[in-house]
């Protein structure tokens, strides 16, 4: 049977009214029992046998079967009503106009229904929408007899053009996929060779068809790696070679959107490294590219563009001009959720490496939603540091209760995680916090620097993520008894070594 537990322990409060909502319009009598089951499940507190008690007053395992049958149903349409409301607003826009044309064809009304279909392909080919560019030559080849019009060869040589487009689309989603699952059970030390061999294995010569579209696919590739490892030295070089390279091409299309994501993968690289001026060159193209086409993606990329400048400025000392940044998208909507919970989580971190414990607190607050929510929408390691940024939040804050439960709850829901992806640092920093926390009047002896020193292999600062030094600069702080914001920043402008892999 379905684990329904699972699938509603996903939805946030607001998906539950909305679901709750939805059933009570679907329910046409008033004995149903879809809600009163939700509630239950949702509540998580009771297993099947009591809950088929609550509802029948025996054990009617067919009903309570057939009714948790029903109420999956009713999630899977919920769920798939919700997913077409945000689905890509330029895809639904061109399926309309195919679905119309069509409609139009069968009414023979040829004229009408050409031009739509010619409205459907300029929008498909801006966007590269190939499956559907498919559907669009194939009905102006389906139908060109009954339009003279039509230069017939010319849609042909589009479709076949379309096709090895698609082709090389798919090809590459099965290399993007091999390749992620070779990093998932290999060492990446070697991502050029896993990169070279799998694209030969697919006979794909990548130069041969570069574009900005399958350079961004690539670099989605590469920063698998990347990600996975903290390595982003290692990616740096291919990302700018192959993007001059590209650059070169004079014949090749704009394709403005994937341009916009190059350039920021690039920024967003250089950041990583520390390199912050480069970062900031590329971030000035990138908003440059924003403004071209008379700012069409400009919206698009807003988010984006503007958290990763407000890093930028807070990690070389212009701290208050990153906050104002952020400050102005706050308790506003956007659809970009991921990066809306970046930039919350981002500012969170600004005020408390700044001292401003309450502003910290009360904008962490605004995370009312469960973990697997958050994790769905933003991942499992944004999940781990919002629970390690909450545990220090609350040690600075002194709520005493709360420190116990959230070390205890960081121990229960991410230590079996972080051991199985072999990030034991990140446990080892968490123990040392808790002792920390335990034991403050023991933070600045010699035994605890000397316990620090020997629980980790330490590497240069130019080496480590700077969202981990970022967290030792935490525990640095108070061993040296200095302001965080300042600890945090020498340690980015100096050789120093710190912990590898904390």
């Amino acid at each position: 049977m379905y684990d329904l537990k699972t699938i509603i322990s996903t939805f946030s409060k607001d998906d539950a009214q909305r679901f709750t909502s939805y059933l009570e319009k679907k329910n046409k009598r008033r004995d149903a029992k879809n809600i009163q089951l939700f509630k239950l499940l949702n509540e998580n507190s009771l297993n099947s046998e009591e809950i088929c008690l609550k509802l029948y007053g025996d054990q009617k395992k067919d009903a309570y079967h057939a009714l948790r049958k029903r109420l999956f149903q009713s999630i899977i349409n919920f769920s798939a009503n919700s997913s077409l409301e945000d689905e890509n607003s330029i895809q639904m826009e061109v399926i309309k106009y195919i679905l119309a044309s069509r409609n139009y064809l069968q009414q023979k009304q040829y004229k009408v229904a050409f031009k739509i279909l010619h409205k459907a392909e300029t929008i498909s080919k801006e966007h590269h929408l190939y499956p559907l560019l498919n559907e669009i030559y194939h009905t102006q080849i389906q139908y060109a007899y009954a339009f003279p019009k039509i230069k017939f060869d010319e849609v042909i040589k589009k479709f076949n053009s379309n096709r090895e487009n698609h082709l090389l689309e798919d090809q590459l989603n099965i290399v993007y996929s091999k390749i992620k699952l070779k990093l998932a059970q290999e060492d990446t030390s070697d991502l050029q060779t896993i990169l070279d061999n799998t694209l030969s294995e697919y006979n794909i010569d990548i130069i041969s068809h570069l574009s900005f579209k399958t350079l961004f696919q690539l670099i989605s590739i590469v920063s698998v790696s990347a990600f996975a490892t903290n390595d982003y030295l290692k990616i740096e070089s291919f990302l700018i070679e192959t993007y001059n390279k590209i650059l070169s091409y004079k014949d090749k299309e704009k394709q403005p959107y994937y341009h916009i994501q190059i350039v920021y993968h690039i920024a967003n690289t250089l950041f990583r490294n520390k390199k912050f001026i480069d970062s900031e060159a590329y971030l000035y193209q990138m908003h440059e590219l924003m403004l071209q086409y008379r700012s069409k993606y400009y919206n698009t990329f807003k988010l984006k563009y503007n958290l990763l400048l407000s890093l930028n400025y807070n990690f070389t000392n212009r701290q208050n001009k990153a906050i104002t940044i952020l400050e102005s998208f706050i308790n506003q909507k956007f659809q970009d959720t991921e990066s809306v919970l970046d930039i919350y989580l981002s500012l969170v971190m600004y005020y408390f490496q700044k001292g401003e414990l309450k502003k910290a607190h009360y904008l962490f607050l605004k995370f009312y939603h469960s973990d697997a929510w958050y994790s769905e929408k933003a991942g499992k390691e944004w999940v781990i540091k919002k629970s390690l940024i909450d545990i220090l939040l609350h040690i600075e804050l002194n709520h005493i209760d709360l420190v116990e439960s959230r070390l205890l709850s960081f121990k229960r829901s991410h230590f079996k995680y972080l051991r199985s992806i072999k990030q034991e640092r990140a446990i080892t920093y968490v123990k040392l916090v808790e002792y920390y926390y335990k034991h403050p009047e023991l933070i600045t002896t010699e035994t605890f620097k000397d316990k620090v020193e020997s629980s980790f292999e330490w590497i240069s600062s130019q080496k480590e993520d700077i969202f981990v030094m970022s967290f030792y600069a935490w525990l640095k702080s108070k061993m040296e008894k200095q302001n965080l914001y300042k600890v945090t920043l020498k340690l980015f402008n100096n050789t120093e070594t710190i912990p590898s892999k904390l």
